[in-house]
């Protein structure tokens, strides 16, 4: 292993920001990072020689190979990152525009909504991962919230209460308890876990997330981040009256005076349960 590999690997290590998926995010990237600059000939590098030249290479070269904006934006975020932790924080400049990279599009007028059917959910043989894509359906839980969610804890009688250990970024909150079907959902979750969570006692978080990943495949699953996609579609039809557009509802520029209020609001509540806080983030999951 190269010397920037193995450092930027125990800067990691060492500084175990944010939740498990976050952090194995993080290293992945940097490693990416460090085998491109390898490639672009910044041999010999430790993580105290980033310097400007070498963000503007990684920069043109990821421009150059037409990456998202968002994917883009995750690198610079990793390169941020590991400048702040080596002292470094100078090297990259703060603002994503210093270097041309568009701004992330948070809207999409594709629907990628996704339900699971009784029928589809039978053919996943695994009792806690079929129960965490049951939470990922009801809630619209992420899936490493919905792999660690411990129903004792997260049931609150009229809401659930996220922990900060669960979630992405290490930010609690909270979401209704709205109709029959969430709530069935939680008592077949609370007579599966008990007073535990959805990791079985002989295992933990990493080796669960196996047995998700591989479950989920062999029933022929995938995207199933498209769970959050139809959660966030109903609640919206829910508040508003309307579908939402990515599910054939009126785009925002026909929406009254006052429709337009009611969907700001909407919107503003569905990024909050979903986690983000954020209206503009809204547009990937209901469209504009």
């Amino acid at each position: 292993m190269r010397d920037l590999n193995y450092q930027l690997k125990q800067l990691c290590y060492n500084n175990p920001d944010g939740s498990y998926n976050t952090q194995a995010d993080r290293q992945r990237l940097l490693n990416l990072i460090a085998n491109q600059l390898h490639e672009m000939g910044y041999r010999g590098m430790t993580v105290r020689s980033l310097k400007p030249k070498h963000v503007d290479a990684l920069v043109e070269r990821w421009l150059a190979g037409n990456l998202s904006s968002g994917t883009i934006k995750n690198r610079m975020n990793c390169l941020r990152w590991w400048a702040a932790k080596a002292n470094r924080a100078n090297v990259v400049a703060r603002h994503n525009a210093h270097y041309g990279i568009p701004d992330r599009q948070f809207v999409t007028n594709d629907s990628k909504a996704q339900r699971l059917t009784a029928e589809g959910l039978a053919q996943v043989k695994d009792l806690h991962v079929r129960m965490s894509l049951e939470l990922q359906q009801a809630f619209g839980l992420r899936r490493e919230e919905a792999i660690k969610f411990r129903p004792d804890y997260a049931d609150q009688g009229d809401h659930l209460q996220l922990k900060p250990s669960w979630t992405k970024g290490g930010k609690a909150r909270t979401i209704p308890i709205r109709h029959q079907y969430q709530r069935e959902v939680l008592e077949r979750a609370h007579r599966l876990a008990g007073k535990g969570s959805l990791i079985p006692r002989h295992c933990n978080y990493r080796q669960q997330l196996r047995i998700y990943e591989r479950y989920t495949a062999a029933a022929g699953f995938s995207k199933l981040h498209g769970l959050r996609h139809h959660y966030a579609q109903q609640r919206y039809e829910e508040l508003t009256g309307w579908q939402a557009p990515a599910a054939g509802g009126p785009s925002h520029k026909i929406l009254t005076p006052e429709q337009k209020v009611k969907d700001r609001e909407a919107r503003l509540m569905v990024s909050k349960e979903l986690g983000h806080n954020r209206e503009a983030v809204t547009g990937i999951y209901l469209s504009k």
